[in-house]
């Protein structure tokens, strides 16, 4: 998994590449966590616009980061969502919790 991340006007961007399943899992919790401690940001934006694949696990990093991102009082969403993660995002109910901007 790679990452890039951009902050603007209290909106941290990360866009995601690579698969997000149990072999990225851990790296990308650890980079997101990274981030939401060390950076002031109202609305944290991952940018979904290069991830192809994303199992369960992966569905557990965004529900996990979903938790700590509101125990701050900011707001997770979710760009660039491709049909085929639009999909995952539908069934595993992420849409209930994760804006689409």
């Amino acid at each position: 998994m790679k990452f890039q991340t951009n902050i603007l006007n209290g909106k941290m961007t990360v866009a995601l590449s690579g698969d997000l399943d149990e072999k990225s899992a851990r790296e990308t919790r650890d980079y997101l966590d990274k981030n939401i401690r060390q950076y002031d940001f109202h609305t944290l934006i991952l940018d979904m616009d290069q991830v192809d694949f994303m199992d369960s696990t992966g569905i557990g990093v965004l529900l996990g980061r979903y938790k700590k991102i509101k125990s701050i009082g900011a707001e997770l969403c979710v760009m660039n969502v491709h049909a085929q993660m639009d999909k995952v995002f539908r069934v595993s109910g992420l849409y209930q919790i994760i804006k689409v901007v």
